[in-house]
């Protein structure tokens, strides 16, 4: 339980760092929201509309910088982030809310497959060290992880999408159709997903492979692995309860990690597919001076990584006590 508590006190202090970064960070930058707002219309906004609009956004220059700090808190608390300026009039959480669906489903169902597929052939290559499946798998999927994601994203719609006409060229779903809940919506959203997140897949496996696979052969070298092995206990006990439940811990922190990162969505992929998530409503935001969109979507970001590394923690001291200890 006390290590739970300091994670827990670690966690609620980052928090308030992040927020305190990201209220500070747009505040020390170059321009403002109501100026951003007046380029945007060419000059012909008056100055009681600037005025309103800076308000709008959170930066209220009648107030101290102070009081802006705590409303900016208190805001952030009821998840009131206020108006974005790429999509006004609508509010940043509304526009949050429509992208954080398709990002966690896309990116998020992908980093779950490249996690177990990776684990599961990094500790059968580790088991099997030297034959057939150790030989190929490992070496073929380091090389391909070397490439970058939007070049085989563009491959994959030059080849399946252009010339063989498999799938579709972008975006979620059919555009003539409208959102629901039904079976033949939910083939479209799995149609159109398929290429962009076996891009991920592809590029991704390659370190979960390698990372199981090293991990494990130096936990099957130790002395309790070496003691089962005496004791005559069957080899996939071995591999699963002995060797595998230590040797995947370091992958288990490496996925939270990456759990907490699908938030920020797979931009260059989104980029790519015109996927409406997260990572192309970040960079519509940059590109659009959105400032605050950004700042919702990094705190996001922070606050989701922080999450998962503390779902992690846990996770990891339930498999292995001796880190209870530690810290």
């Amino acid at each position: 339980m006390g290590y739970i508590v300091r994670r827990l006190e670690f966690f609620l202090i980052t928090v308030w760092a992040a927020l305190t970064i990201n209220f500070i960070l747009p505040r020390i930058m170059p321009g403002s929201p109501g100026q951003a707002m007046l380029v945007r219309f060419h000059g012909r906004v008056s100055p009681q509309a600037i005025k309103t609009i800076e308000v709008a956004f959170g930066v209220n220059t009648d107030q101290s910088l102070f009081q802006q700090y705590l409303q900016y808190l208190a805001n952030a608390m009821r998840g009131d982030f206020g108006t974005s300026l790429t999509y006004f009039p609508e509010s940043v959480g509304d526009v949050i809310k429509q992208g954080l669906p398709w990002t966690v489903g896309l990116v998020g169902m992908a980093t779950i497959i490249a996690f177990l597929l990776g684990t599961l052939l990094g500790m059968l290559s580790a088991w099997r060290r030297g034959g057939f499946l150790d030989s190929i798998l490992p070496p073929v999927f380091i090389v391909i992880s070397a490439f970058p994601y939007f070049w085989l994203a563009l491959l994959a719609l030059l080849l399946f999408a252009i010339t063989l006409g498999w799938f579709p060229l972008g975006f979620a779903y059919d555009l003539s159709s409208s959102i629901n809940l039904s079976w033949s919506f939910a083939g479209e959203v799995v149609w159109h997903g398929f290429l962009p997140a076996m891009t991920i897949v592809v590029t991704s496996i390659g370190g979960w492979i390698l990372t199981m696979r090293n991990t494990m052969v130096t936990t099957l070298a130790e002395d309790y692995v070496r003691m089962a092995r005496a004791k005559g206990l069957p080899g996939r006990r071995i591999m699963t309860d002995y060797a595998a439940r230590n040797a995947i811990l370091p992958n288990l922190t490496g996925f939270a990690m990456s759990l907490g990162f699908v938030v920020s969505g797979a931009i260059l992929i989104e980029y790519v597919f015109n996927y409406p998530g997260l990572g192309y409503l970040l960079l519509q935001a940059v590109q659009g001076e959105d400032y605050p969109l950004e700042q919702a979507l990094f705190l996001l970001i922070t606050v989701a990584v922080l999450v998962a590394i503390l779902i992690a923690d846990i996770a990891t001291a339930l498999l292995d006590p001796r880190t209870r200890t530690a810290g």
